[in-house]
């Protein structure tokens, strides 16, 4: 009976640590994700918004942008982290919309 209880207790841990981990994994927001797990995160801009900069702040990225105008075409830009260690490489997309 004990065997059957230390198991018990251990697929009982087992699913406790897998449950808080994807909890605290879905409660990050998409930037924190892509920049501290790795990954893709996209911003579509708002329509008629060219790209000027983007940077992080903490966990926030923050970016410029100004009106387009008739010559400007729409791009998309990607920034590429590159870690020391070569894991958990973000990818963020930034999309322009003419």
């Amino acid at each position: 009976m004990k065997k059957k209880k230390v198991i018990f207790m251990s697929i009982y841990t087992i699913a406790i640590y897998l449950i808080v981990g994807l909890i605290s994994l879905a409660s990050c927001t998409e930037n924190s994700r892509a920049k501290g797990w790795g990954g893709t995160a996209e911003v579509v801009l708002p329509k008629g918004k060219k790209l000027v900069t983007a940077t992080w702040k903490k966990n926030s990225l923050w970016y410029l942008t100004k009106d387009m105008t008739e010559d400007d075409v729409a791009e998309t830009y990607e920034f590429h982290e590159e870690s020391s260690f070569g894991v958990m490489e973000g990818t963020y997309r930034i999309i322009e919309v003419k």
